[in-house]
């Protein structure tokens, strides 16, 4: 995407402009990866999973699903707004949404389905990146003075 013409940057802040612009454009794609794999997960616990994982397992499991979702609703969202906040900042936000979903829910995934607890040291680093995102995110939305 050219820099509008408003805009004047140098010749290296222009392709980091650039660049920044392109991985903007990836974010709403996975998010409605991250949707459907969210959706298929749903319905696999629930028709699936209900008989064969403990009542807690099956809650942890959900959990994973939720926040799945969540941040694929998070990935479309900043693919909407990415015209209207600072690229650079829009692709920090939308890099720690997805290495925070797939650290987060993908660790809640693999306990749930092992119950093996070394994966649960891991979801703290992924709820992190979430946090790291969603600052991102308030940061490159907040209002600049001109």
């Amino acid at each position: 995407m050219p820099v509008p013409a408003t805009v004047k940057l140098s010749c290296r802040r222009e392709r980091r402009y650039n660049v920044a612009m392109r991985t903007m454009r990836f974010f709403p794609a996975l998010g409605a990866l991250f949707g459907l794999v969210s959706v298929a997960a749903g319905a696999f616990g629930s028709h699936v999973l209900e008989s064969r994982l403990s009542g807690e397992m099956l809650e942890i499991f959900e959990l994973a699903t939720r926040y799945l979702m969540v941040h694929a609703l998070a990935l479309l969202l900043l693919g909407a707004l990415s015209s209207r906040m600072a690229p650079r900042l829009g692709a920090a936000a939308g890099w720690g949404f997805c290495s925070g979903t797939i650290l987060f829910s993908g660790t809640l995934y693999a306990y749930s389905l092992t119950g093996s607890l070394g994966w649960v040291m891991l979801t703290p680093v992924g709820g992190t990146a979430l946090l790291a995102g969603w600052a991102c995110l308030l940061w490159a939305c907040w209002p600049r003075r001109r």
